[in-house]
């Protein structure tokens, strides 16, 4: 609840801006709600939905945050095409507020036997979390940390290599676009997928054709290529949907679950941060070209870490 409301009015900061830092103060704003709202619904999540259909239930709800992030920049450019661009903060306003209502009226869950909220605070932080599962962190966290780098990155290299071909923004919008419909199209059964054979079946999959994609893209040249590239990536991210929450919810412990969570996804964003500044660095220095190929190389990485790292499923 407070998440949304936060949100809301970051959104308002950034309709009354009347200068640049303003409107930074607001999308700061709003870059703390998504990720407290987020860590809520996955905690929520982990804990309501039986473990047999975990990776169902996670990857619907990265299939939902895909299709919220499909829909809301269509909504929002409707709104500015008949009303102005403060019509498009007014959307989010309201969206956010929205989400904050449905959000009371859900009851949080008490799980028999657990510690309460006040003696979980006194026996577990942040600190103690990373100390406990730290290898946990510092091998499959690296992996996950390389799976944010790559999805981040992707986001950058679609319009950029659409512009290096001369396509029109309309064009570039259009690829990505139908990358994103592939995206919301795939994510159920790959869950399904995870629960009946196991995380690997999807997570190696997922890293491997979002690389070769990437590593593709380079030697697009024409609208029908870089097509197919762009929705290679796409249907390789939406079938590892939710998968980052899968893991982070298969090694979360009881106790301290949300501080587990927290830090799982810092991982996933610190990935993502490096991933975009890593490419901007590599373009920088050599060529859009070499930046892509690298992050494809990334991808492939990720795979070989995921293969290592994610545990075996038990036999039956």
């Amino acid at each position: 609840m407070g998440a949304g409301v936060w949100s809301a009015l970051g959104m308002a900061v950034g309709l009354f801006a009347t200068h640049f830092g303003m409107l930074d103060v607001g999308c700061f704003m709003i870059g703390m709600s998504q990720g407290v709202y987020s860590l809520a619904r996955q905690s929520y999540t982990t804990e309501v939905v039986p473990i047999s259909h975990r990776a169902r239930a996670l990857s619907s709800l990265g299939g939902v945050v895909r299709i919220e992030t499909f829909i809301g920049p269509f909504a929002g450019a409707a709104v500015i095409h008949f009303y102005g661009l403060s019509a498009a903060f007014a959307v989010g306003i309201i969206a956010a507020l929205s989400a904050a209502s449905l959000a009371a009226g859900i009851k949080d869950l008490k799980a028999s036997g657990a510690p309460t909220p006040a003696q979980e605070q006194a026996q577990v932080s942040v600190l103690t979390t990373f100390a406990d599962h730290r290898r946990v962190f510092l091998t499959l966290g690296v992996a996950i940390a390389l799976v944010g780098a790559v999805r981040a990155a992707r986001q950058v290299v679609l319009p950029l290599w659409a512009d290096h071909l001369g396509l029109s923004p309309a064009v570039s919008s259009l690829i990505y676009g139908l990358a994103g419909g592939i995206e919301m199209l795939v994510f159920y059964p790959a869950g399904k997928v995870m629960d009946l054979k196991g995380r690997r079946w999807v997570a190696l999959p997922s890293m491997l054709i979002m690389g070769a994609g990437m590593l593709a893209m380079p030697f697009t040249a024409s609208f029908s290529t870089m097509l197919l590239a762009a929705m290679a990536i796409g249907f390789g991210n939406g079938i590892g949907s939710g998968m980052n929450m899968t893991l982070g919810a298969d090694h979360a412990p009881a106790q301290g679950r949300a501080y587990f969570l927290g830090v799982w996804r810092l991982l996933a964003d610190i990935g993502a941060i490096a991933g975009t500044a890593a490419l901007s660095l590599i373009v920088s220095l050599g060529s859009l070209a070499v930046g892509t190929s690298a992050i494809g190389l990334v991808a492939v990485t990720a795979a070989a870490l995921l293969h290592a790292w994610i545990p075996s499923p038990p036999k039956s």
